[in-house]
């Protein structure tokens, strides 16, 4: 038994933990959790805890249903707001495998951990910092009625007293109880939407952090009264929720992004890694945007990309390089603005490491960036710029997607093969429904 593992059935004995919640996600990004009781922790670091792969969306057929999830001691915590003041239960992520211990191809999170591995080969360290968008409703919506915000506010906006701004303190401080370090918290622009940003991490760590995120938030919400969603664009005139993602390599504590010598303070290897984003980016934007209501955001004047350009501090880009902070070298990085907060954290950290390593690999030239509002060009323009359209709705994407050698190899062939299936599920569901807007538009015209 290793050190971590001696520190949690440490922890459970002393803290009087009742209740050990062992998390994982299914090839969607939905958080799945099964509870066992302290007594039992020991023998699930040696043998896992078995369930039924076949019930889980994308692990299994019914044929080779058997699967393990085998917790992982390094991300133990216990859970702040379980059991009033004196938290009874704790959480650890897992690790899906076969029952004769080899990894499981339709688990997320080896996903991502094989494509570390990959950077790891060249002596890389891939970190990202997500900022995370989310609406708070008045109350939990039910079908046909309109969602209602809780506020009305603005961009950074504080109203003393205000729910918005009670439920950030107390979502940070229970995010921070759990040992994830909150950067910034804020008012978003839309009436209802927050903000909280989350430090910069090692991939694996960001992508188990949003998933608890994301988790908290509801739980706290829940709390307080009011409705959380994650949905990328729950209201017609509002701006939807993104969660524009930082991203930087290491070469042991060196910044393999920074160069002083260049303008932009952007060496050759992030300038090939950019490059790769740009390239794949129509192919991965199926996973990082994976719903139908996902593209309703990505459109002209809502405050997010809709062409594969880059800019130095151009927010309308889909890959933005920030200002470079004197005598910080580690700041050095780049930002990807297309994904929104309702993605599989796991398939898409690992695709944009993929992404990048491609172009670092292949050597690709970064083109000219973008120095004005892209949305501001006309059609001629944008296109005399080679700047490509994201995909305009999921259709499209899964398009992009289903020809692409690399998301294919990233993914493996069954998360691959399962996701194209689900998503054209979906998309088929979603074309045959008429909806309120061809009912209000044409049965009185038609």
């Amino acid at each position: 038994m290793d050190r971590q593992q001696e520190y949690v059935l440490r922890t459970l004995e002393e803290r009087d933990i009742r209740f050990v919640r062992l998390w994982f996600t299914d090839v969607l990004g939905t958080l799945k959790s099964v509870a066992v009781a302290p007594a039992e922790v020991e023998a699930a670091f040696e043998e896992g805890i078995g369930f039924d792969g076949s019930a889980i969306e994308g692990f299994a057929r019914v044929s080779e249903s058997d699967m393990v999830a085998q917790p992982d001691p390094a991300t133990f915590q216990v859970m702040p707001w379980e059991g009033g003041t004196e938290p009874d239960a704790a959480r650890m992520f897992c690790d899906i495998r076969m029952p004769d211990g080899s990894p499981s191809w339709a688990d997320p999170r080896h996903v991502l951990r094989r494509t570390l591995g990959k950077a790891a080969e060249k002596g890389l360290s891939f970190y990202t910092h997500p900022e995370i968008e989310f609406f708070l409703l008045a109350e939990r919506p039910e079908p046909g009625r309109t969602p209602r915000p809780v506020d009305h506010g603005s961009y950074f906006d504080l109203t003393t007293h205000d729910i918005a701004h009670d439920f950030r303190r107390n979502a940070v401080t229970a995010l921070e109880l759990m040992g994830i370090s909150v950067e910034f918290s804020h008012h978003e622009v839309a009436p209802g939407q927050q903000e909280i940003d989350l430090r910069y991490a090692d991939a694996l760590t960001t992508a188990d952090n949003v998933m608890t995120f994301r988790h908290v938030i509801k739980e706290v919400a829940m709390q307080a009264g009011v409705y959380a969603t994650f949905m990328p664009k729950p209201f017609t005139d509002q701006p939807g929720s993104g969660m524009h993602t930082h991203l930087s390599l290491f070469e042991g504590d060196r910044n393999a992004f920074h160069d002083p010598a260049d303008p932009l303070q952007l060496s050759a290897t992030a300038k090939s890694f950019i490059a790769g984003i740009l390239e794949h980016a129509r192919e991965f934007t199926a996973v990082t945007n994976q719903w139908v209501n996902s593209y309703k955001r990505l459109i002209s004047g809502g405050e997010a990309p809709t062409y594969v350009c880059w800019g130095s501090n151009n927010r309308s880009a889909l890959v933005r390089v920030p200002m470079y902070k004197p005598g910080k070298a580690n700041s050095t990085r780049v930002e990807i603005r297309s994904l929104d907060s309702a993605c599989n954290p796991y398939l898409a950290f690992a695709l944009f490491l993929a992404a990048g390593l491609r172009g670092i690999e292949k050597g690709y030239e970064l083109p000219p960036g973008a120095e004005d509002n892209v949305w501001d060009l006309s059609e001629g323009e944008r296109r005399a710029m080679g700047y490509q359209d994201l995909p305009h709705n999921l259709s499209d994407a899964l398009r992009a997607m289903e020809t692409s050698e690399l998301v294919a190899e990233t993914l493996g062939e069954h998360v691959f093969d399962f996701f194209l299936r689900n998503k054209r599920a979906e998309w088929q569901d979603y074309r045959r429904l008429v909806t309120p807007f061809e009912l209000e538009r044409y049965l009185p015209l038609l």
